[in-house]
């Protein structure tokens, strides 16, 4: 089981690996000005560890801690591409809380907050984007997807990715200084 387990990792950082250099390359991002609006696109495949328990025989709850990469398209992205990180709490009852920090390849990063029903039959997840540092500081927007694990481990280790990953953002006034996430 272990084996298979590494060989099915390695098979999907393989896949990953090579849509991304396969991919066309990407034009330049000319700056949002602030107060603008910017809709974008994307992929967003993660991977890491949910830790569950349950809460009676029809419910259960779990500590979700995922790493992975956010590729955006469309001419108002914020970006190319990020790394993703998100902590999260989800409950089969109540839906899923969250936070997210994206990081691109400054530096710089985006904050936002996930909240969703996150329930196999409800499944939809949305983000408010609230700021970031560098040229993110001050931003505000939303983003929604739909998740779907492709792996998931005996162990706890999971693996997946959004699926119609859409939003929009507006850049922050100069100056705005940074958040913290």
């Amino acid at each position: 089981m272990v084996k298979s387990r590494s060989a099915a990792w390695a098979l999907a950082l393989l896949f990953t690996a090579l849509g991304v250099a396969c991919s066309p390359v990407a034009e330049p991002q000319k700056a949002a000005a602030p107060g603008e609006w910017h809709e974008f696109e994307g992929s967003w495949n993660a991977a890491g560890s949910r830790h569950t328990i349950a809460l009676g025989a029809d419910r259960k709850a779990s500590i979700l801690d995922l790493r992975g990469t956010m590729l955006l398209s469309g001419p108002g992205r914020p970006g190319v591409g990020f790394q993703s990180e998100v902590v999260a709490l989800s409950d089969s009852a109540t839906g899923l809380a969250g936070r997210s920090v994206w990081t691109d390849e400054r530096g710089d990063q985006v904050f936002s907050e996930l909240k969703g029903e996150g329930t196999a039959a409800r499944n939809r997840l949305t983000g408010t984007i609230v700021g970031g540092t560098g040229r993110y500081a001050g931003a505000s927007g939303s983003y929604e997807f739909s998740w779907q694990f492709v792996i998931e481990g005996d162990d706890g280790s999971i693996q997946g990715r959004a699926v119609g990953l859409k939003g929009r953002i507006r850049a922050g006034e100069p100056g705005a200084g940074s958040s913290k996430p």
